[in-house]
C-alpha cells in the first residue's frame, strides 16, 4: 500500500503530468512518518482536528496533501477546520468513541 501511495504521489506531482513548475505543499519523508505515527495515536475527533491544523499550515493544495498523507477524506479535514474554528467551545468535550466500536443508535 505504501509503495502504491508513493508511486501515485510521484506520478501526480511529476513533470509528465504537470510540465509547468510550481511549488507543491509537503514535508520531508522523515517528518511525514512522524506525523502519520502521531495521527494514528489520536482519537477520531483529535485526528480530524490535527489534520485540519496541518492542512491549514499549507498553501493551496494543503487539504488534498494531508488527506492523501493520512488516508482520510478531505471532507473530514474540512469538518475538523470547523471544529477548530469553534474552539475553545467544544460541544464534544469528553466524548470519545472507542476504537473499533460503532456509533450507538
Amino acid at each position: 500500500k505504501g509503495r502504491l501511495k508513493n508511486n501515485f504521489r510521484s506520478l501526480l506531482y511529476s513533470e509528465e503530468v504537470f510540465p509547468w513548475s510550481f511549488d507543491m505543499p509537503g514535508y520531508a519523508e522523515r517528518v511525514e512518518v512522524q506525523m502519520v505515527n502521531f495521527y494514528r495515536s489520536l482519537s477520531e475527533k483529535d485526528r480530524r482536528r490535527y489534520a485540519a491544523v496541518e492542512a491549514g499550515k499549507l498553501d493551496h493544495g494543503g487539504v488534498a496533501y494531508i488527506a492523501e498523507l493520512f488516508g482520510c477524506d478531505p471532507d473530514t479535514i474540512r469538518h475538523g477546520m470547523t471544529d477548530v474554528e469553534h474552539l475553545p467551545q467544544d460541544a464534544a468535550e469528553g466524548r470519545v468513541r472507542k476504537k473499533g466500536r460503532s456509533q450507538e443508535s
